[in-house]
C-alpha cells in the first residue's frame, strides 16, 4: 500500500498587510523549530512577499512553517505543497482518511499530483470547492491554506477537534500554530493573562474555546473555518450536526447500522505503512476498538495499557483479560509517584494551564507504545456518545428530585448530608453523594456544571482576591456550558449532558490531553467513535437505547458482546484517573506545600493566602479531599514559572535546534505575480 500521509505535524505561519509586520526567516525558523517534537525528522518553509500598493489592506506576505516526522522518505511528503501552478499552498497537521476516494475524483477532473499522499488532495479540493471543500473530507486534522489569487488564509480544524490550531489577529497581521509556543517567538506578542480564562481554567480544569490563557490568542473551534481576507477574519462553522433531532427505530438496526459504521471507522483507521497499535484499558469502548482491529488486522495487534500501585485506579488485570480473548501482543506499564517528575515537561508540552491529571498517565502510555509503533487507536468518544460516566447517574437523580414535592425537595437537598465526614478516599461514595446533593437545589444545567466544575462559583469566590475579583468581567464561565447544552433542546437530561460533553469536555479536556501527551512522544493517536458518522448516528439514538437503570453504553454492549469478555461487559466504569488525594497525603505533602505557599505563588495577587493554606491544611488532616483543586493550583504555579517568569524550554526542554543538513532549507518565493 502506498501510504506518504503526514502522520505527526506541526504549523504555523502568519499573513499581514501592507501595513502589518512581516515575519523574517529567523522568527518562522524559530517559529517552526518549537514545534519539533510534532515532526522531528523535517522542516519545511514557504515565504512569498507580493508587490505592495500602498494601505490597500489587502495581504502583502505569507510564511508557512511545517515539521514533519517521516514515516516513509519520500520526496513526496514534504510541506509547504501547492498546486500545479503554485497559487495555492497548504500546511497540514492530521490524516484524511478518505483522500484516495477523492483523488480518484480529482484525477478524473483533470488535476495532477505529484504525491500519493493525503495533503495534496486538501490542495486541489479546495480549487473545486472553494470553501466548501472541508464537507466532503473525513479526517483529523488543522490546516493553513493560502490562495494567493484571492489574497486570502484559510484557517480550518476538523469535526470533532482532534488536532488544535490557535491563533493572533492584531490590527495588520494575522498568526497561527498547532501550539502556543510557536506565537510566542514572534517578537513583541504579549503574554499577558487573560483573567476571564484563568476563572474558566479553575472552572473546568482547561481554558475552553475561543479562548486561551493569553489575552489576544485565540483558539479555533472545532468544526469551524476561518478566513483572513481585507484585514478581516471571518469564522463559520461547517459542520454543525442537529442534536435536537432523536430517531426512533427499532433497535436492531440501530445495532446493524453501528457495528457497520464502527467497522468502517476502525478499517480507515488502520492504513498506515508504519507499526500500528491500540491503547488498550480495559473499558468497553478500548476493547471494542482492538476488538475490530483484530477481525480486520492480518497480524495480531500490538496493544498497551497503564496501571497504578494503588488497587482502585488500576486496570491492568481487565486490560491483560482483552488481550487474551483477542489475542493481542500486550504490555502494560505501572505509574509510580516519582512519575510526577515528568510534570515539569507537561507544563511546557501544554502551552497553558492543564490540570486534567490523567495527562500523566497518557503520556507514559504514549511513551511506552512510542517504543514499538508509530500509530495507536483508542476509544475516546464512546462515554460521550452513548452516556458512559458515572455522573450521567447524577443527572438522572436530578431529573427525578425536579419532579418531587417541595418539602421533599427541600429535605434532600438539606445541609444535613454536608455535615457527614467524607473520608479520605478519593473514590468514595460518600464523597460523590455529597457533591450530588450539594447542588440538587439548582436550576438543572447549573447543577450540572456545579458536578463537573473543579472550584464552583461558590470556592472560586472564596478563593480570589478582591482584587483579582475586580478584573473579573460579567461573563460567567457557565456560559461555555450553557451554550453547548442549548443545542440540545428537546433532549432528555442525560443525553443533553452527554452531547454538551461532546462538544465541550472531549475537544477542550479529553482530544487536548491526548494530543499534546502523543505529540510530544511523536506517536499518533486516532479516535475510530469519532468518526463523523458514527457521531452522527450515536447523537441521534433515543436514550433508552444507550442507558437505563443508571447503566451506560446498553447498545454497545449488545452490539459488541461478541468481542467482551463477560467480565468487561459487565463492569463499572473506573476512568483513567490518578491517585492524587493519596499522593497529596503522602509523597507530593511537602512539594504541595513547598510549591503553593511560597511567597512567589502566594504573592501573584489572585488568590487569598489563607484560602490555599485551607486548602492543603483540610485535605492534609483528611476533613476534606481537595486533590483536583490542589492539582489545579499546583499546575497553574508551575506553569506560570515556566511561562511568565522564565520563557519557553527552560522548565521542560528547549526548542530542537535545525542541525541536519538534509532538512530542506527555507523557500522563498519572492514573486510578485501571486
Amino acid at each position: 500500500m502506498d501510504y506518504d500521509g503526514q502522520i505527526m505535524c506541526g504549523i504555523t505561519g502568519a499573513v499581514w498587510t501592507d501595513a502589518g509586520e512581516p515575519i523574517d526567516g529567523d522568527t518562522l525558523a524559530r517559529m517552526t523549530d518549537v514545534l519539533a517534537h510534532r515532526g522531528p525528522d523535517d522542516r519545511g518553509c514557504y515565504t512569498s512577499q507580493i508587490a505592495r500598493q500602498a494601505f490597500t489592506g489587502e495581504v502583502a506576505g505569507v510564511a508557512l512553517g511545517f515539521r514533519r516526522l517521516s514515516i516513509i522518505d519520500l520526496a513526496g511528503g514534504n510541506q509547504p505543497l501547492s498546486n500545479e501552478d503554485g497559487s495555492v499552498w497548504l500546511v497540514f497537521n492530521g490524516e484524511i482518511y478518505n483522500y484516495r476516494t477523492l483523488r480518484r475524483r480529482l484525477e478524473g477532473s483533470g488535476h495532477q499530483f505529484r504525491t500519493t499522499g493525503d495533503a495534496e488532495t486538501l490542495v486541489h479540493l479546495y480549487e473545486d470547492e472553494g470553501t466548501d471543500f472541508l464537507k466532503h473530507v473525513e479526517g483529523m486534522f488543522a490546516l493553513a491554506l493560502w490562495d494567493a489569487r484571492r489574497r486570502q488564509l484559510v484557517l480550518a480544524r476538523d469535526r470533532l477537534g482532534k488536532k488544535p490550531l490557535v491563533y493572533r489577529l492584531e490590527a495588520e497581521r494575522l498568526l497561527f500554530a498547532s501550539e502556543l509556543k510557536s506565537l510566542l517567538e514572534v517578537p513583541g506578542v504579549p503574554r499577558e493573562i487573560d483573567p476571564s480564562a484563568l476563572d474558566e481554567y479553575l472552572a473546568y480544569q482547561y481554558v475552553p474555546h475561543p479562548n486561551t490563557i493569553f489575552r489576544g490568542i485565540c483558539k479555533l473551534p472545532p468544526g469551524h473555518l476561518a478566513v483572513y481576507r481585507d484585514r478581516r477574519l471571518s469564522i463559520e462553522a461547517y459542520w454543525k450536526p442537529d442534536f435536537t433531532r432523536e430517531i426512533k427505530r427499532p433497535a436492531a438496526d440501530y445495532r446493524a447500522e453501528l457495528r457497520q459504521a464502527m467497522t468502517a471507522a476502525v478499517e480507515k483507521r488502520l492504513q498506515s505503512d508504519v507499526p500500528l497499535g491500540a491503547f488498550l484499558s480495559g473499558g468497553v469502548d478500548s476493547s471494542i476498538v482492538v476488538g475490530l482491529m483484530s477481525q480486520l488486522a492480518k497480524e495480531p495487534v500490538r496493544t498497551f495499557s497503564i496501571g497504578f500501585p494503588v488497587a482502585e485506579f488500576d486496570e491492568t488485570s481487565y486490560a491483560r483479560q482483552v488481550a487474551r480473548q483477542l489475542g493481542t501482543i500486550h504490555q502494560d506499564f505501572q505509574v509510580k509517584p516519582d512519575a510526577l517528575a515528568i510534570l515539569p515537561k507537561l507544563v511546557w508540552h501544554y502551552d497553558e494551564p492543564f490540570a486534567d491529571s490523567s495527562a500523566v498517565p497518557t503520556y507514559y502510555v504514549s511513551q511506552l507504545t512510542r517504543q514499538h509503533v508509530t500509530v495507536a487507536l483508542t476509544g475516546d468518544g464512546g462515554d460521550e456518545l452513548f452516556a458512559g460516566y458515572p455522573r450521567y447517574r447524577a443527572v438522572e437523580l436530578g431529573d427525578w428530585f425536579d419532579r418531587l414535592p417541595s418539602g421533599l425537595a427541600r429535605l434532600a437537598a438539606g445541609e444535613y448530608w454536608q455535615r457527614l465526614p467524607s473520608g479520605v478516599r478519593q473514590k468514595s461514595w460518600l464523597r460523590k453523594f455529597k457533591r450530588l446533593v450539594g447542588a440538587l437545589g439548582r436550576p438543572a444545567q447549573h447543577r450540572y456544571f456545579d458536578w463537573i466544575s473543579i472550584f464552583n462559583e461558590t470556592r472560586r469566590a472564596e478563593l480570589y482576591d478582591e482584587s483579582f475579583i475586580a478584573q473579573l468581567p460579567d461573563s460567567d464561565p457557565f456560559g461555555f456550558l450553557a451554550g453547548a447544552f442549548a443545542r440540545t433542546r428537546g433532549r432528555d437530561p442525560v443525553t443533553a449532558a452527554s452531547l454538551a460533553d461532546l462538544v465541550t469536555y472531549l475537544p477542550c479536556d479529553l482530544m487536548t490531553k491526548v494530543d499534546i501527551a502523543s505529540m510530544a512522544n511523536s506517536l499518533e493517536c486516532r479516535q475510530p467513535f469519532l468518526d463523523h458518522q458514527v457521531v452522527e448516528l450515536a447523537a441521534a439514538m433515543p436514550l433508552c437505547l444507550k442507558y437505563r437503570y443508571g447503566r451506560g453504553k446498553r447498545i454497545l454492549t449488545e452490539t459488541f458482546g461478541d468481542l467482551l469478555p463477560r467480565s468487561i461487559r459487565r463492569r463499572s466504569k473506573m476512568g483513567f484517573g490518578v491517585p492524587l488525594g493519596h499522593w497529596f497525603r503522602h509523597e507530593l505533602k511537602d512539594f504541595a506545600h513547598d510549591v503553593l505557599l511560597d511567597t512567589r505563588a502566594l504573592g501573584r495577587g489572585y488568590f487569598r493566602p489563607e484560602a490555599v493554606r485551607n486548602l492543603l491544611a483540610d485535605h492534609q488532616a483528611g476533613r476534606y479531599d481537595h486533590s483536583y483543586r490542589l492539582w489545579s493550583l499546583l499546575v497553574l504555579e508551575l506553569w506560570q514559572r515556566e511561562w511568565m517568569e522564565q520563557g519557553p524550554g527552560v522548565g521542560g526542554q528547549r526548542p530542537v535546534k535545525n542541525t541536519n543538513p538534509d532538512l530542506r532549507p527555507l523557500a522563498s518565493d519572492p514573486s510578485s505575480a501571486l
